[in-house]
């Protein structure tokens, strides 16, 4: 192969390996998000059954704890696809150019999800801690292996929120 030939061909190669490995690229952790309390990241699905269903699944990192803390879902590459960050006071929800706010971080939530998802609940799930929410069943069986699945049966409609955790 002539130089510049193969000069243009290693280019090639690195670009294209530094585009594989930006695809599994997690957004920074933020100084405040360690000063706030706790930290988890990896992947979270949500999939709610019946009429108007629907299922999503993105990278997450949430941070702080069910009282005031943030939770942000991306894409495979990095890039926001929702933000959501809360006081005992006020909850705001970002997603691209639109933002709204709200005194009930649960309406936030299930405007986000579709479900209403049991953030104080899912903290202590996330801690090993078997508490019980309204509707919802958490199997933290898996959860030494970073994984953790709770099922809503009632009320309507049903929904599984699946988190797999980085190590």
């Amino acid at each position: 192969m002539a130089a510049p030939s193969r000069r243009r061909w290693l280019g090639l190669l690195a670009a294209g390996g530094t585009a594989l490995l930006s695809g599994c690229a997690q957004p920074p952790r933020a100084a405040s998000d360690a000063q706030r309390g706790d930290f988890w990241s990896g992947r979270l699905a949500v999939q709610v059954e019946g009429d108007a269903a629907r299922s999503f699944s993105a990278g997450f990192t949430l941070a702080g704890s069910a009282s005031a803390g943030s939770l942000l879902l991306y894409t495979p590459l990095g890039n926001a696809l929702a933000e959501l960050r809360w006081t005992p006071q006020h909850a705001v929800l970002k997603q691209g150019d639109r933002e709204r706010s709200s005194t009930s971080l649960q309406q936030l939530a299930r405007d986000l999800t579709g479900v209403d998802l049991p953030i104080e609940a899912l903290f202590a799930w996330l801690h090993g801690d078997a508490v019980q929410a309204a509707g919802w069943q958490a199997d933290l069986s898996r959860l030494q292996d970073g994984r953790l699945v709770a099922s809503r049966h009632a009320p309507e409609p049903q929904a599984t929120l699946r988190v797999v955790l980085e190590r």
